[in-house]
């Protein structure tokens, strides 16, 4: 099961951005940490027909940052940014992709979100993404579902992985 870090008692009484980027960091964290103490192989491993494997997850994790913080906030385009130009092309893996390189692409990325996002307060609005102006706090919340979304998949992938060792 991934664990979220615990959040200190001061984090509960710190104001809303503050909050939202406690719970995005402990997200990051443990979706990355669903690959620790795997083999290359156990993190490629395909159990569901799509897709989605552990190391995937945290690729296209990478992804989702740099499109809600790159593209929507820099309003450079996905080929510019060189990534996918879809979700679902994200989660494919390359032969050079290993745990390593996967999980710092992705801290790498989250470094990249902290940054662009800072010069931005919870109401200003990003211009860069499809469905038109967004608030930066809606996509913090967005961020939070598709994390608590993909660790909750890491969980059950990682629970399958482990099992399998047995």
């Amino acid at each position: 099961m991934t664990t979220m870090p615990s959040m200190d008692r001061e984090s509960f009484h710190a104001d809303l951005r503050t909050q939202f980027e406690t719970f995005l960091d402990e997200h990051r964290a443990a979706l990355r940490a669903c690959l620790d103490g795997l083999t290359e192989d156990e993190a490629r491993a395909r159990l569901v027909p799509s897709r989605t494997t552990l190391l995937g997850l945290v690729k296209h994790a990478t992804f989702v940052e740099k499109v809600w913080f790159d593209e929507a906030i820099t309003l450079r385009s996905r080929r510019e940014i060189g990534i996918p130009a879809t979700p679902d092309e994200s989660f494919a893996l390359d032969s050079e992709d290993t745990i390593a390189s996967v999980q710092a692409a992705h801290e790498a990325a989250c470094e990249a979100s902290r940054s662009a996002a800072a010069g931005y307060t919870l109401d200003e609005e990003v211009l860069g993404n499809r469905r038109g102006p967004l608030p930066l706090r809606w996509v913090y919340l967005h961020m939070l579902r598709e994390l608590a979304q993909h660790c909750g998949h890491a969980d059950i992938l990682r629970e399958q992985v482990l099992a399998a060792r047995s």
